[in-house]
């Protein structure tokens, strides 16, 4: 038997929180990098969006920020995990 291979679930139990953290984890490392590269170039208390000034802490617009970095790296690959989706075992 080859070691090399990975032991893929024939059950549906196992599958799920698999799915899941193949989508939470790498979105949440681009969350980390992203909102590092933006705050790190735009101060937050200067940030303006649609002509009017952003009325949050530097903590919470650190913090609105990096969960929205979060969503859109799970929508990402929310995406590449329903384009990749194997079929169901028979």
């Amino acid at each position: 038997m080859n070691t090399s291979q990975t032991v893929v679930p024939t059950d549906k139990t196992g599958r799920l929180p698999r799915i899941v953290m193949s989508v939470l984890w790498p979105s949440f490392l681009m969350a980390c990098v992203s909102s590092g590269v933006l705050f790190s170039l735009v101060d937050p208390v200067e940030l303006v969006l649609l002509d009017s000034q952003v009325h949050l802490s530097q903590l919470g617009t650190y913090t609105v920020g990096f969960f929205l970095f979060w969503f859109l790296g799970a929508i990402s690959s929310s995406l590449t995990a329903l384009l990749l989706g194997c079929p169901d075992p028979k």
